[in-house]
């Protein structure tokens, strides 16, 4: 699904108003119905004293809108509306003229100065002030108002966008903290990133019918991966298939103290379909791994603590995993640098691979094209340098990936999978009980199982992030996202594959 950026979402309402063909006041009317579907299952109890507040534009509209189509559904409200400027948008004024003309609720103008209003514990709070067009910071009477509204004891929920919030750029002055953001017909492109958590809360978006072709035919970088998009990557397999068919995995992980990543990620390649596998670790882990991955094969390195050579002939493999576990010793190292020049194959490159890779940057050009890296975003860091927000960091690792020919997976509430086309996909899976240790690991094993079974490394890349975090999802239903470990997302794909055949 494309993530179109502001302006272009102004573009495709006009788009739509003029080939549909509708009035903007009837489409502006079809959002607010919308949103207040939405609302109402959201908030189903009407005891609740509901607070519009509503700017001069369309944003502004919208509120007044809901405010009517709330209070003809039997909700207690009040609408308020905002002296900002000297002019109102068209359609907020032909919903002002609705709302008095209906006499349905209050409503109450607040003027520069005016004194604040004092809200109740419980009461809902819902902000149509300004919408994605802000095009600088809010400051003044109007800034106290919003700072006010956040200090008040009640539920915040935001019309598109979070009052004050830049859609598609990083936002330093104040803005409203949603509880809920409501975004029409996508989300903000600002809605996926980790400074903005406080700002947008639980966002959700649906539909407002805007025009199919337009989006279709515009182009943009960013993309949000949506189950039916993954349930159209996802492979049948044949009747007389074998486990020739499904590839053989050469997975390098573990040191003295670290072959639980290597089981993590050697299980998570098996139960995500590789059809062979073959471990490559240091000797203390050989009773481990032939005890905990039956299904596996087993290469001892020579050395009995870390990884210190390259596991024969690398050719025999479809799919290459390294990094879970192995440490950075400088022999490790050599190794790594080793496995890169012969290499022939994409990699899947995590954990203590990237670390030392980052400490070394001319390994960055022995990276066979379409491999794939999963940092965090302290690896990230560590490898491409810092950035001053998400925006930035994001603009960095697509401009990386393009350059260098790789996959970028840079994990996080939403990872984003940064394509070498120069497009980036975030997911829509997951969730916090995944914070844990090990669910690196498991991401990594999923990836690696799926380029062996001969999924372009895009995606598996896709693919595997959105697996891993349905997995995790279904693991959180279970044992609830505190009690979680990275063995039960491992558990968990079986039921995710058949949830994504369903």
């Amino acid at each position: 699904m494309k993530i179109l950026l502001a302006n272009q979402i102004r573009e495709l309402d006009e788009y739509t108003i003029r080939h549909e063909p509708i009035a903007s006041i009837d489409l502006m009317e079809r959002a607010s119905h919308v949103f207040v579907n939405w609302f109402t299952k959201i908030f189903p109890d009407r005891k609740h004293p509901v607070h519009v507040f509503c700017g001069p534009g369309n944003n502004g509209g919208d509120g007044l809108a809901i405010a009517r189509l709330l209070s003809q559904d039997h909700y207690s409200v009040k609408a308020y509306l905002l002296e900002i400027g000297q002019t109102r948008s068209e359609d907020c004024q032909a919903n002002l003229d609705k709302l008095l003309k209906k006499r349905c609720c209050p409503l109450l103008q607040l003027i520069t100065g005016a004194p604040l209003p004092e809200l109740e514990k419980g009461d809902i709070v819902i902000d149509a002030i300004f919408g994605s067009g802000l095009s600088r910071p809010v400051e003044g009477y109007w800034a106290n108002l919003i700072n006010h509204l956040n200090q008040q004891p009640t539920t915040r929920v935001a019309v598109d966008i979070p009052s004050g919030m830049f859609a598609d750029e990083s936002t330093d002055g104040i803005s409203i903290h949603a509880d809920y953001s409501f975004s029409f017909e996508m989300p903000k492109l600002g809605f996926f990133f980790p400074e903005n958590e406080e700002r947008v809360g639980e966002w959700s978006f649906a539909s407002i019918g805007l025009h199919r072709s337009f989006i279709e035919n515009e182009s943009t970088p960013f993309h949000l991966t949506k189950k039916e998009e993954v349930q159209d990557l996802l492979r049948r397999r044949n009747k007389f298939s074998h486990k020739g068919n499904f590839g053989h995995a050469l997975l390098i992980a573990g040191s003295q103290g670290k072959i639980g990543a290597a089981v993590l990620s050697a299980r998570a390649i098996m139960r995500s379909g590789a059809g062979l596998l073959t471990i490559h670790s240091p000797g203390c882990g050989y009773s481990i791994l032939q005890t905990t991955v039956p299904e596996a094969m087993l290469s001892t390195d020579d050395n009995e603590r870390i990884v210190s050579e390259v596991p024969g002939d690398l050719s025999k493999y479809n799919a290459i995993g390294i990094g879970p576990g192995i440490g950075t010793d400088r022999v490790t190292a050599k190794a790594l640098e080793e496995i890169l020049d012969q290499a022939k194959v994409p990699l899947v490159i995590d954990a203590d691979a990237l670390n030392i890779i980052s400490t070394n940057s001319s390994l960055l050009k022995k990276i066979p094209q379409n491999s794939i890296l999963t940092p965090h975003p302290k690896e990230f860091e560590r490898l491409f340098g810092k950035s001053a927000n998400g925006f930035e960091r994001n603009q960095l690792q697509r401009q990386v990936a393009e350059k260098m020919g790789v996959i970028i997976v840079l994990k996080g509430a939403n990872t984003a999978v940064a394509l070498p086309d120069g497009t980036c996909h975030f997911n829509t899976t997951g969730n916090p009980g995944m914070a844990t240790g090990g669910s690196g690991d498991v991401l990594t094993g999923v990836i690696t199982g799926l380029l062996a079974q001969g999924y372009p490394a895009p995606e598996a890349a896709v693919f595997g992030v959105y697996l891993h975090g349905l997995a995790g999802d279904l693991a959180a239903l279970e044992f609830g996202q505190e009690a979680m470990i990275a063995n039960d997302v491992i558990e968990k794909l079986g039921q995710a594959y058949l949830a994504l055949r369903s």
